[in-house]
């Protein structure tokens, strides 16, 4: 009945020294900093005082966001970007606002306070990361194993024990997969042979036989799951979540909720922001002969469809003669365009007309990265046309994305297009944003299918 005791006892010493360490990383980089800008070790009270809240916060708001919970099977993005650097700008957040609330802001160094958490950050990650590949190293030896038995013998099933065989180091050992069990025998081979989880797949399995397992196993202390058999649907950064205090999962969910859109939000302004100060001689250059080139306003304003489905107009140089569509109705632009301008056709090969949608960024319309726009006649066409295409809305529309970068932009195959717009929505991350772009500078503006 008290085989595990051990393995319990070890995870609950193993989470007691992380946030042990936790707290010293964060304190004592917090005083390095100090002497660094100080060449002192005398702290005015007022600096204790910061110290000692910060060390009382740190381990209440890591705990409250999973920054503890086993690391074992857990991806890099769900024990960084998910809890860890979420849980970290709470914390500075936090004592950001105590600062305020109390009137005592002016009396710290800005420097100091910065730097401080540049550096914790820094040694936190870096301490997770020895902690995550010291773990991979001994479970790679067989060290830190648990024994699995599955029960309810299917497609996932066998999907997760060749996933265990394949990915060794995190630890799952599946010891049998059993079909239809016999409840008594299961609960003594439980305690005999050291289990430490039972899987349950609910594929084969009444509730009722799913209530009975359950039951019979409460003598034993052990860890139950249960792995709902979704391996054929299309996921769209799927999660669990609780509605009216019952379990749920959301097959199909935007990242773009909580921590996830603050963080967006603030990168889009923040990129944005500085872009166009930047660009801003370019931008009045182009405007200028946008202007002179043709009769007609510098900017050309045209419906498209972003997040859940909002309609919005999007900003472009003008590179067309007034009215070119007036004709023709909406139709996609081809090669030697004879609608556009003297200097369209040159904005259009360099993508330069596209550079006013930074202030729709800044309007909220659309993000930096994020699946190009499409007019709503096409969207009303697309959606019966093409599976799955209205997922492509889960999240804003994108000035650059990662179908562009990937070189499917303009007139290509709108499958291949929303197959990387589908991608990167069920990948979602902040480095995922900054590595597009950065493929956009290094690739260039120019393409072949700009025109």
């Amino acid at each position: 009945m008290f085989l595990n005791e051990p393995i319990k006892k070890y995870a609950w010493s193993l989470t007691f020294i992380a946030k042990a360490v936790d707290v010293l990383l964060y304190i004592c980089s917090g005083l390095f900093v100090y002497y660094f800008y100080f060449s002192t070790f005398y702290f005015p009270s007022y600096y204790i005082i910061s110290f000692i809240v910060a060390a009382l916060l740190i381990v209440p708001i890591f705990s409250s966001f999973g920054v503890y919970a086993s690391l074992r099977g857990r991806s890099f993005i769900a024990v960084y970007f998910k809890t860890l650097y979420p849980a970290f700008l709470v914390l500075v957040v936090s004592l950001a606002a105590i600062a305020f609330i109390t009137k005592t802001g002016e009396l710290y160094s800005r420097a100091w306070f910065l730097t401080w958490h540049v550096t914790a950050i820094f040694l936190l990650t870096l301490f997770r990361t020895l902690l995550r590949q010291g773990l991979m190293y001994f479970r790679k030896r067989g060290f830190n194993h648990k024994k699995i038995v599955i029960i309810g013998e299917s497609s996932l099933a066998h999907e997760i024990v060749k996933r265990t065989q394949s990915e060794i180091w995190i630890g799952f050992d599946v010891v049998s997969i059993i079909d239809q069990p016999n409840l008594e025998k299961l609960s003594h081979d439980i305690q005999s042979n050291s289990i430490d989880e039972v899987w349950l797949m609910l594929s084969k399995l009444t509730r009722e036989q799913v209530r009975e397992i359950v039951s019979s196993l409460h003598k034993n202390i052990i860890t139950i799951r249960y792995f709902p058999d979704i391996l054929g649907s299309d996921l769209f950064n799927h999660s669990f979540d609780e509605i009216l205090g019952l379990p749920v999962i959301n097959i199909i969910e935007s990242p773009m909720r909580g921590i996830n859109r603050a963080l967006k939000a603030l990168e889009d302004y923040i990129l944005a922001t500085i872009i166009l100060i930047i660009m801003s001689p370019l931008l009045l250059v182009i405007a200028l002969l946008v202007k002179l080139s043709s009769p007609g306003p510098i900017f050309y304003r045209q419906k498209r469809i972003s997040w859940n489905g909002k309609e919005f107009d999007i900003l472009k140089f003008r590179s067309m003669k007034i009215n070119s569509e007036e004709k023709t109705g909406a139709v996609w632009a081809v090669p030697d365009d004879k609608r556009t301008t003297a200097i369209g056709a040159f904005l259009r090969k360099t993508s330069i007309d596209e550079l006013p949608q930074f202030i729709n960024v800044l309007k909220g319309d659309m993000s930096i990265v994020g699946p190009r726009p499409e007019r709503p006649v096409f969207v009303e066409q697309f959606k019966h046309e093409i599976p799955a295409y209205m997922q492509k809305h889960l999240v804003k529309a994108g000035i650059t994305g990662w179908a562009q970068v990937n070189g499917w932009r303009g007139n290509t195959d709108l499958k291949k297009r929303l197959e990387h717009d589908l991608y990167y929505i069920n990948h979602w991350s902040l480095w995922f944003d900054l590595k597009i772009i950065f493929l956009t500078f290094v690739r260039g503006f120019v393409h072949k299918n700009a025109y």
